[in-house]
């Protein structure tokens, strides 16, 4: 497995805590927005940098080298040195994009996200739920998308437009 394959599983474990619940969080990098108009904007315009997230990634590993083999130890000082860069803050937040989101973008495999953090997935009522439970904690097994919906889910990602 070539060096750059290596870093881009090993770098996304070290910025989260270790759990039993956490697991390896990736999304789709393919499906974000890679074309312009770059332009300066708000925030919540979306992604607008003028290099693309494939294009951050391939500058920002190359300055991780070896990475994979590092012990954990060292893994941490590198990622130390580089947190306040552009490509570690892309990194970070498609980390925590791939961990929490719902698996039929990608991510979350086996829910685990969701577990780690009490969220019960989306659900199209608690109306059942509010009179069986009422005044008691209710941890409701997490439910993707699908499983709630009972159908494939089609992700904005795969739309044609």
């Amino acid at each position: 497995m070539p060096a750059f394959s290596q870093a881009t599983r090993a770098v996304p474990e070290r910025p989260r805590p270790t759990s039993p619940f956490t697991s390896t969080a990736y999304g789709r990098d393919k499906y974000r927005y890679t074309k312009g108009p770059w332009v300066e904007s708000y925030p919540e315009h979306g992604y607008q940098d003028k290099a693309s997230p494939s294009e951050t990634y391939r500058e920002g590993l190359k300055t991780l080298g070896d990475f994979a083999s590092l012990s954990p130890a060292d893994q941490d000082n590198k990622l130390r040195s580089i947190e306040k860069s552009h490509f570690f803050q892309l990194l970070r937040q498609h980390t925590i994009e791939g961990m929490f989101c719902d698996p039929m973008h990608g991510g979350n495999a086996g829910l685990i996200g969701w577990q780690l953090v009490g969220y019960p997935g989306p659900q199209m009522s608690y109306r059942d739920e509010v009179d069986k439970h009422f005044g008691q904690p209710w941890r409701p097994k997490p439910a993707s998308l699908e499983q709630t919906a009972g159908r494939r889910g089609k992700p904005w990602e795969d739309e044609k437009g």
